[in-house]
C-alpha cells in the first residue's frame, strides 16, 4: 500500500529510508517491500543461475542483476524500483548507482504483497519505459507470464512444468520444472 505524500516522493526520499528498509518509487508513491520467502528466493537464485550462465557461455555483452539492485527506470526523479532480476545488455546504462533506463528483460517474482503491483502496475511502468520482456513468476499459481513488449505479443502464460523461451535471445530455453520449490 503506498503512503500518500501530497507533493509525492522522489527518489531522494527512497535513499533516506532506514537501513535496511527497502521500498520501491513508481509516480511518486512509495511502495514498501516485503522480505521475500524461502521459495521467493530459490526461484530468483534458479533463474538467475540460468540466465547468467547462457550470458557467459555465449559471451553475451549483456549482465543479469538480481536484486536489490536499483533501476531508475525513468528520467524523471519520481520512478525506482528494484526488479527481483534485471538483465541489461548496454552497458552504457550501468554505473556505480545501478541502471538508468529500461532494462532489457525484467523478472518479478510475486509474493502476496506484490499481486497487484507486479500484475498491472508495473507492467504498464515497465512497457512505457521500453523494456524489451517481462516475465512475471507466480510461485501461488504456478504460473509465469511472457510479456514480449519488443514484438507487441503476448501475454503467453506458462506453468511451472514447461520450457519457456526467453524471446530477447535466440535459443536461450529455461525449464521451470527443475526448480525445486
Amino acid at each position: 500500500m503506498p503512503l500518500l505524500k501530497e507533493r509525492g516522493y522522489t527518489v531522494n526520499d527512497i535513499y533516506s529510508l532506514p537501513e535496511g528498509k527497502r521500498a520501491e518509487l513508481i509516480d511518486g508513491q512509495i511502495f514498501y517491500m516485503a522480505p521475500p520467502s524461502t521459495a521467493h528466493q530459490r526461484i530468483l537464485a534458479f533463474l538467475h543461475v540460468e540466465i547468467a550462465n547462457y550470458i557467459r557461455e555465449h559471451k553475451g555483452s549483456c549482465e543479469a542483476f538480481p536484486a536489490p539492485f536499483a533501476v531508475f527506470i525513468s528520467a524523471d526523479n519520481r520512478n525506482y524500483v528494484e526488479p527481483d532480476l534485471s538483465v541489461i545488455c548496454d552497458r552504457s546504462k550501468l554505473d556505480e548507482r545501478g541502471c538508468t533506463g529500461a532494462p532489457d528483460w525484467i523478472i518479478e517474482i510475486v509474493s502476496p504483497s506484490s499481486r497487484r503491483l507486479d500484475y498491472y502496475t508495473k507492467l504498464s511502468l515497465y512497457r512505457a519505459a521500453g523494456v524489451r520482456e517481462y516475465w512475471i513468476v507466480d510461485p501461488i499459481k504456478r504460473v509465469v507470464v511472457v510479456y514480449d513488449m519488443e514484438h507487441d505479443e503476448g501475454p503467453v502464460i506458462c506453468t511451472f512444468q514447461d520450457r519457456i523461451k526467453a524471446n530477447i535471445y535466440d535459443d536461450l530455453w529455461i525449464d521451470f520444472h527443475e526448480i525445486s520449490l
